[in-house]
């Protein structure tokens, strides 16, 4: 298979050579692939950020999207950045974990104080200086962040009153080593998965919960499956968009500054466009599928992950950003 993606990114590539050609020898194109479709908030920013490029070097760099896995997984697409095959890829913070242990920190809850204080810090330069380049020497950087949403946790019929109720919860989680660290600190049983399998062992009752932004109730039809969703607002995991390295080290200053100018614009135009979705997705699966959304006391919840907290401030690959984000937490 990824001897067949491959092979489709070169020949989409060679198209992309002979378009260029027959436009002008001063426009450079430049592909984009991501996992999500066409309707979702996320997709719509990064068109946002096409059109916004475009705009800005005034057709002189044209960009093409490829969305819900037309070029690969997001895993293939990562590794397809890499090689420069294609140029952009949007994934999420868990999956770099493999890449740089700094972008692991994003799984460890309870990291921001709030959805505004998480969506100030992630814009500030520091920040993203902080995480950004640390893949460089992996092939690809951080251009900027889409908010994915703050993480909640759903169940089939278990209610969540406090961190007691979580005791032996047999919870999907993201195949990412911190993800599992936070439900075992919870005291529930981490059961990783792929996200296209949790409808169905939500449904047979191999999963009791899963955890995941509201989006998930009915963009995947969980709702149909799990009927109460508490507000745990355990995690926040942001949405990084990458480049290849060398394909950004060959522009110009003045097209880096567009690249960089274009993204953190369209970042600007998601948030609102999220907070909509997310209200949106609420709507929809209180009245159409039932489900109950529950508010929480998420001091318990807090209490008991303090342990795993400690480990990330401890961890010297870690420490520098946590007390980075800490230090800005504390500003507020």
């Amino acid at each position: 298979m990824r001897i067949f993606l491959l092979g489709v990114v070169s020949v989409l590539t060679l198209l992309a050579g002979c378009a260029q050609s027959s436009e002008s020898s001063d426009t450079e194109e430049f592909t984009l692939a991501h996992n999500m479709p066409t309707d979702h908030p996320i997709h719509e920013s990064l068109v946002d950020f096409q059109r916004i490029l475009e705009e800005k070097s005034d057709g002189s760099m044209k960009l093409r999207i490829y969305a819900n896995e037309q070029l690969g997984s997001e895993r293939e697409a990562i590794e397809m950045t890499q090689t420069n095959a294609i140029q952009f890829t949007k994934v999420s913070a868990s999956a770099l974990e493999g890449f740089s242990e700094s972008y692991s920190l994003f799984s460890m809850p309870y990291l921001f104080d709030s959805q505004e204080q998480y969506r100030e810090t992630m814009k500030m330069p520091e920040i993203q200086e902080a995480f950004y380049n640390k893949t460089a020497d992996n092939g690809f950087i951080g251009i900027t962040y889409y908010d994915a949403g703050v993480r909640n946790m759903y169940t089939n019929d278990r209610i969540l009153e406090t961190n007691d109720d979580m005791r032996g919860l047999r919870t999907r989680v993201q195949p990412s080593q911190t993800s599992v660290q936070m439900i075992e600190a919870l005291g529930g049983t981490p059961t990783p998965m792929g996200f296209g399998e949790v409808y169905t062992a939500l449904q047979s009752g191999m999963l009791d919960a899963a955890e995941n932004n509201e989006s998930a109730l009915t963009d995947n039809n969980h709702g149909e499956v799990a009927k109460h969703y508490f507000y745990t607002e355990h995690a926040m995991v942001p949405d990084i968009l990458i480049m290849n390295v060398d394909a950004f080290n060959e522009l110009s200053e003045q097209q880096q500054e567009w690249v960089q100018e274009a993204a953190a614009e369209s970042t600007e135009l998601h948030e609102p466009r999220w907070d909509e979705s997310m209200e949106e997705a609420r709507q929809i699966a209180e009245e159409e599928m039932g489900v109950t959304f529950h508010n929480v006391d998420k001091s318990s919840f807090m209490e008991a992950v303090e342990p795993l907290q400690e480990s990330f401030q401890e961890n010297e690959a870690t420490r520098e950003q946590y007390d980075l984000i800490m230090g800005e937490n504390n500003n507020e």
